[in-house]
């Protein structure tokens, strides 16, 4: 049970995905005048798609308070690999945490193959849990992933994002590329990546957040280029030059981009929790890769979990 149920009693190509997650937050906290409200509402529309709890009123209540208080909220970006014929799986999780009174973010890949407890499924691969809701009922994969997280972490999902295949390269070219700074030198799909500040087109991005056989972390090496190229197109969505092309972003996000947050609740996070991507702080799983019944899965430990759910805790209550 997530902290919120809690308080109210006393969810072929992951970097596509990353892609449209991209996008969503160039939107909501990439900066001043590219939020262009009389251009949007068609798209926030199109986007808005809330969960089966969504309509217990005591949770919207306190969801409320916490936005029009200016409390810390958790978002959970669900990137969902479906191909047809098949309900798919959420195979990018990143959980950000904002905190608006201290202007800072806690950005949490969580790797798609912990090994957690799947609510009324039992143990498996956390990212199985999109198709096991999906599964059950159209639409509940989000639903299951989000109940899911919350569970294994023991921390309270506000609002989600969930973003499926396309979009990346169209996204990361509307913003006429981003620069991020690589630590280790590599190549992939024909392109090569130096060490030390790179630049990256869209098709550059999607094979730099790709690659993980050349990396020593595999895909705790893989989610750090996620987070970084996240946070570069965050920094350069901020620009002049890339509000003079919002009518194409917009266009990409509409196409892309499901959340149960609503117009209002996007212009409280634009207005009151913009100030947060200028300090974001990283995390990362520790766990073992174990192989349990002839399949593989990354072990964490419980310590682990409760290290993460105190951190993540004590940023949102952080004056």
């Amino acid at each position: 049970m997530s902290r919120l149920d809690n308080r109210n009693r006393k969810r072929k190509k992951w970097p596509f995905i990353v892609g449209g997650i991209i996008l969503f937050f160039i939107l909501v906290i990439g900066g001043g005048a590219f939020f262009i409200w009389n251009q949007i509402g068609n798209v926030v529309e199109s986007m808005h798609s809330p969960l089966e709890r969504d309509n217990d009123p005591e949770r919207q209540d306190e969801i409320n308070r916490l936005y029009n208080d200016s409390d810390a909220v958790n978002i959970l970006l669900l990137g969902v690999d479906e191909r047809e014929g098949d309900v798919g799986r959420s195979d990018t999780m990143i959980l950000l945490s904002l905190n608006p009174r201290t202007d800072s973010m806690l950005m949490l890949s969580i790797p798609r193959d912990t090994y957690v407890n799947i609510p009324d499924r039992g143990m498996d691969k956390i990212n199985h849990a999109y198709a096991f809701g999906e599964a059950a009922q159209t639409g509940g994969g989000t639903e299951l992933s989000v109940e899911t997280v919350e569970e294994a972490f023991d921390l309270p999902i506000h609002s989600y994002v969930r973003v499926n295949m396309e979009g990346f390269q169209q996204g990361i070219d509307a913003l006429g590329g981003v620069t991020v700074q690589n630590s280790t030198a590599f190549s992939q799909d024909g392109h090569d990546f130096n060490e030390g500040n790179v630049n990256l087109n869209g098709e550059e991005a999607l094979s730099y957040i790709r690659m993980r056989k050349e990396d020593s972390r595999g895909d705790m090496g893989r989610n750090e280029r996620q987070r970084d190229v996240i946070v570069a197109a965050m920094d350069e969505a901020a620009s002049f030059s890339s509000i003079t092309k919002a009518g194409n972003i917009l266009d990409i996000l509409g196409n892309n981009v499901q959340t149960d947050l609503d117009m209002k609740r996007l212009q409280t996070l634009f207005t009151d929790y913009s100030g947060t991507r200028k300090n974001v702080e990283t995390m990362e799983i520790e766990g073992d890769g174990q192989t349990i019944g002839g399949v593989w899965y990354y072990v964490v430990p419980d310590d682990e979990f409760n290290r993460i759910q105190s951190t993540v805790t004590e940023h949102m209550e952080q004056d």
